[in-house]
């Protein structure tokens, strides 16, 4: 682990860089040779701070958190997360390796606050001191959060450690001391932020309602039964017999969580998005759900990184666009396409529901959805399977599915690149039929599920030209705060009205009547309720990385409705029937998961473990 805390004398440019509408975000400190320069000046001492918010990383780049669980696969067979799906890893695979990243944004933060004050009064006022050593607070908070949720119980250090340590006097800390030590890192970088931003000039830094949205998710990880009593871990000890996680459950822990993230809600300054919010007449769902991640701002975002032509963009895109522009790789599963309601509320295997996956749509969407911003109705169209017809909004705005008009293009031309000669009519509409343009038989890596992302793609993009729009990556939003808090209201307080109140918020936004008025027998019911509570976040989390995370906190991610995965029947030939080929649209069994119980948590990386003799690895790895 020495190679995370080696006291580095020279600053360097990383490959994931905070950028802003501020100009000194954008600066680097140029060939420094000592630290000791670094804070005689305003733009270096500044410059440091964005290399530690550089740590902060992007969860879009990574297939992990999304093929992990069972919301997609990747269509590339080599990539990391399909092997490790089928068990193909060890401490030695280093996939999805973020200990070293995390540490030496540790590192820094610790660097930038020993060392702030040395910074002339003349170059940096007291009140700017005070609020850059808030935000390197919450930032070293923030990565022992993500290595929490990731590893487990970590190494807490409070100074950086150098060359010649003896590395064995760092063991893990307890979770129960990770998890005060988190709170603690909050708490003090809260009292010298803001709520929140009004200036677009600091959307992206730190806030106080960034620091509360932490300490709400870390208490939900706490209170869940990964680290709440959980027998598997009941030999999890130091090398000198510390228990590492807590050994009995803990009622009140869910108290704990839903008062975190009510202290969040209660600071009134987040809301969920509506289209209305940017002048539109009408109330759009789709859009408004869609804009959450596509627009420059909107008050639903708590923290997110402020990448102005960010390749994770261009790579998001190009991973989810349909071929030939596109690489097509990013794969839904048939899994989360069945998770979504249909649009009166009712889920697609209650009788009621009006569900079938008989037949084609004989009509455009009545509804619209995105007709006044676009141009395009982003609904079903005439042709549609009927299993896509009668879907909420949310569904649209997430899911490309074949024969949808999803494409981001701006001209009926740029669309009709996407279409083979007899589909094009200006839509550009998705082919993953066998011998579309997206499908398996026309190249090896296409689609392989009938389904790609579409959550987070602009249409106001060209991915024709590798054109996109600019947009922040959004790592915490209210919504998730709103799921968070009903989560855990519903454990310890199951009648409490509020879980319905701030569920139907959720769903008012999606366009969906009141829950109530559709499942009243399930108001109440905790086991009922909370399997409606994972459902929602499901959907409404849907392609952002919490489902992984939830499962593995909850302790399901060895169900086997998670770890079999369905796809459409995307290898049967179509003959040339395209779109209206029936047999496409059946169910065909794509993975059965292997899942092995040491896989809720992380190895950690061998190299850092040889390294520390002091660390202990995790169970079974």
């Amino acid at each position: 682990m020495n190679k995370l805390f080696i006291y580095s004398l020279l600053i360097c440019c990383t490959a994931i860089a905070l950028g802003s509408c501020t100009k000194y975000l954008d600066e680097k400190p140029d060939n420094l040779l000592t630290t000791d320069l670094v804070w005689q000046k305003r733009s270096t001492t500044e410059s440091y701070l964005n290399q530690v918010y550089s740590h902060v990383l992007i969860q879009a780049d990574d297939y992990t958190t999304l093929g992990g669980s069972d919301e997609t696969t990747c269509a590339l067979a080599g990539v990391n997360v399909r092997k490790m799906v089928t068990g193909n890893w060890s401490a030695q695979s280093n996939y999805w390796d973020y200990w070293p990243t995390y540490y030496e944004g540790i590192r820094q933060s610790i660097v930038f606050d020993q060392n702030i004050d040395k910074v002339p009064s003349s170059e940096l006022s007291d009140a700017l001191k005070s609020q850059y050593k808030s935000e390197a607070l919450f930032l070293r908070g923030w990565f022992y959060w993500r290595l929490l949720r990731q590893y487990g119980p970590v190494v807490l250090l409070r100074n950086t450690i150098g060359l010649n340590e003896d590395y064995s006097k760092y063991p893990r800390a307890p979770f129960d001391s990770c998890v005060a030590e988190i709170n603690s890192l909050m708490d003090r970088a809260a009292a010298g932020l803001p709520p929140t931003w009004t200036s677009s000039a600091n959307y992206g830094r730190a806030t106080k309602g960034a620091c509360l949205s932490v300490k709400a998710q870390l208490a939900l990880l706490a209170a869940s039964p990964l680290w709440n009593g959980n027998p598997l871990f009941g030999s999890f000890k130091n090398n000198d017999g510390e228990q590492l996680a807590p050994t009995s459950y803990d009622a009140n822990k869910w108290k704990t969580a839903a008062d975190a993230a009510k202290a969040v809600i209660d600071l009134g300054v987040y809301k969920l998005y509506m289209n209305t919010d940017d002048g539109d007449a009408n109330f759009d769902p789709l859009v408004s759900y869609r804009n959450v991640f596509v627009s420059n701002w909107n008050n639903e975002i708590i923290f997110s990184s402020n990448l102005a032509g960010a390749f994770w963009i261009w790579g998001l895109e190009i991973r989810c666009a349909p071929w030939p522009a596109g690489l097509c790789i990013q794969n839904a599963t048939q899994n989360v396409v069945d998770a979504f309601y249909m649009r009166n509320g009712l889920t697609i295997d209650d009788t009621n529901s009006g569900y079938t996956e008989q037949g084609f749509a004989q009509a455009d969407d009545p509804a619209n959805w995105g007709v006044a911003r676009d141009g395009i109705n982003r609904g079903y169209i005439t042709g549609n399977s009927n299993m896509y017809v009668g879907r909420e909004a949310r569904f649209y705005a997430a899911v490309m599915y074949n024969g949808k008009p999803a494409v981001a293009a701006p001209t009926s031309d740029d669309r009709n690149f996407f279409s083979s000669t007899q589909n094009i009519d200006g839509r550009g509409r998705t082919e993953f039929y066998y011998s579309g343009k997206s499908g398996s038989h026309t190249n090896s890596n296409n689609d392989i599920t009938g389904y790609n992302v579409l959550k987070g793609v602009s249409p106001g993009s060209n991915i024709r030209y590798s054109q996109v729009t600019y947009r922040p990556y959004i790592h915490m939003r209210y919504a998730e705060i709103l799921l968070d808090y009903i989560e855990a209201l519903n454990e310890y307080d199951p009648a409490n009205p509020d879980i319905i109140k701030y569920l139907d918020m959720i769903h008012a936004r999606a366009g969906l009547p009141g829950f109530e008025t559709v499942y009243p027998n399930s108001v109440g019911n905790q086991d009922a309720m909370r399997k409606v509570i994972l459902k929602e976040r499901q959907i409404e989390l849907c392609f952002e990385g919490d489902r992984y995370f939830t499962l593995a906190r909850r302790l399901i991610m060895n169900d086997p409705k998670v770890l079999t995965i369905y796809r459409m029947n995307v290898n049967a030939d179509d003959n040339g029937q395209g779109f209206s080929f029936p047999d496409f649209y059946t169910r065909n069994l794509f993975q059965t998961r292997f899942w092995d119980n040491k896989m809720y948590l992380f190895p950690i990386p061998q190299d850092e473990l040889d390294r520390t003799k002091g660390m202990v690895q995790n169970p079974g790895w």
